[in-house]
């Protein structure tokens, strides 16, 4: 028989994880090369210089949209359980299936007012987003349409040709 009970091998390996890290870390620390510049300390975002303060301002709906979400996401942790509970045979036998009706008149009140939740953020506005008013382009070509036109009859795909059988 072991000496070691089971949450003994959990702390062994907790023990082993955090000692493997300590070690990588540390030969890595002896390895690499140490050379900051002004170049490696700067700030990278994409490849782009960093420009102004990097506290900007961003539109709160992207905060809302998020929000929602969330929201409509923990749903999926509160059924989960319900369904389990709604399965249980034992439970069931011993109401005489009560115990399912009970649950299912549950989840349908749960589901209501979230639905509820949803036609108030919709109502409210906060689903719909805000878009931007399209600015006509003044451009002209140099270009004649007719050479355009004729690019597209010379490229045009032809049906009777192109068809598959």
């Amino acid at each position: 028989m072991s000496q070691i009970s089971e949450f003994g091998t959990i702390l062994l390996f907790i023990i082993g994880a955090i000692a493997f890290f300590l070690i990588a870390m540390f030969s890595a620390r002896l390895l690499r090369p140490d050379r900051p510049n002004s170049e490696k300390l700067s700030t990278y975002e994409s490849g782009e210089e960093p420009i102004g303060d990097a506290w900007g301002r961003f539109n709160v709906q992207f905060y809302i949209v998020a929000l929602v979400f969330i929201l409509f996401d923990v749903e999926i942790v509160f059924l989960f359980p319900w369904a389990v509970v709604f399965g249980d045979a034992n439970l069931n036998s011993a109401t005489q299936g009560l115990w399912s009706w009970f649950t299912l008149i549950e989840m349908f009140i749960f589901v209501a007012i979230l639905s509820l939740g949803l036609a108030y953020a919709w109502v409210k506005g906060y689903l719909d987003w805000v878009k931007p008013k399209p600015e006509p382009i003044d451009f002209e070509s140099k270009v004649p349409a007719s050479l355009y036109e004729q690019i597209n009859e010379k490229y045009a795909v032809r049906k009777d040709v192109n068809k598959t059988v």
